[in-house]
């Protein structure tokens, strides 16, 4: 597999925290996405980062990455500023990143199995015969083993998750990052997902990140828990302590009340004036 930069890997050995944002600014032309995001990520721990739909938890992610770049601030991954990363640099540090997408992405006209050789046979020189083992051992730890020969259609939605957190671990990276993992699942299916996230964490010593707006399931799994609103960290804190918190974003959060520092409504004009110009107008 890939190796990393030497300066690289020297931070690897040597830092505490495995991800750190400082200060980090990001905007889509004028409308102002993240407005100083400060948060660290303890190497080994699950870290979990909430907010509703729209309060910049993906643009965050896109910056772990180096998908996008910062306009001030920027994030250090093993001690390494991301956006000032070469290409070459930049590519290897993703190989030690494994990512499990909102929509689980997986390739639909590949099987199961080859959904997960893939990243194995694109990065690495590893003869075919391992990497068949190495699949299967991927693919057992999630329970799925015997559903290599089927196709992404034939799968339901629990088990398509599942098979995109294999992936996720494919090439043993050093941080997992979980992008709605619980969006869209029944129970059962949501409550197999978050055991394994806590278990495949400590099975293989790795350090992952889950953003969601599913705080109940997160809670269970977690190490440390951020919130999101308007593009900053608006409360934190051990995973154990957030349901007794006394924070009002996360009292609304936790107790899914309607009225709270969270508006429901969009910013905009009174709603009456909104009528008021409309009547004026016919």
């Amino acid at each position: 597999m890939g190796q990393l930069p030497e300066n690289l890997a020297t931070e690897n050995q040597t830092t505490d925290n495995l991800l750190e944002v400082s200060d980090l600014h990001f905007a889509y032309g004028k409308r102002e996405v993240l407005k100083g995001i400060n948060l660290t990520v303890p190497r080994g721990k699950i870290v979990a980062i909430l907010g509703v739909s729209g309060c910049g938890k993906t643009t965050l992610l896109r910056h772990f990455g180096g998908q996008l770049r910062p306009s001030r601030g920027g994030v250090k991954f093993l001690g390494k500023v991301v956006h000032e990363l070469g290409n070459n640099d930049l590519y290897i540090m993703r190989r030690e990143m494994g990512m499990m997408f909102q929509v689980s992405g997986l390739f639909s006209d590949l099987s199961v199995y080859d959904n997960l050789a893939f990243p194995m046979r694109e990065h690495t020189d590893l003869p075919e015969e391992l990497i068949h083992d190495l699949v299967l051992m991927k693919l057992h730890a999630v329970g799925l083993r015997n559903a290599h020969k089927l196709m992404p259609g034939e799968l339901s939605g629990g088990m398509e998750r599942r098979v995109a957190l294999a992936r996720a671990t494919a090439l043993d990276p050093t941080l997992i990052i979980y992008d709605e993992p619980f969006a869209g699942l029944d129970p059962i299916s949501l409550n197999t997902i978050a055991n394994l996230i806590r278990r495949l964490n400590d099975a293989l010593g790795v350090t992952s990140v889950v953003v969601t707006y599913d705080l109940s399931e997160s809670l269970k799994v977690v190490d440390y828990v951020y919130f999101i609103h308007d593009g900053r960290v608006v409360a934190e804190g051990e995973a154990s302590e957030m349901r007794e918190s006394q924070d009002p974003f996360v009292q609304q959060f936790v107790n899914a009340r309607p009225d709270g520092p969270v508006a429901f409504q969009y910013p905009s004009r009174p709603y009456a004036d909104d009528l008021e110009i409309k009547a004026a107008a016919v």
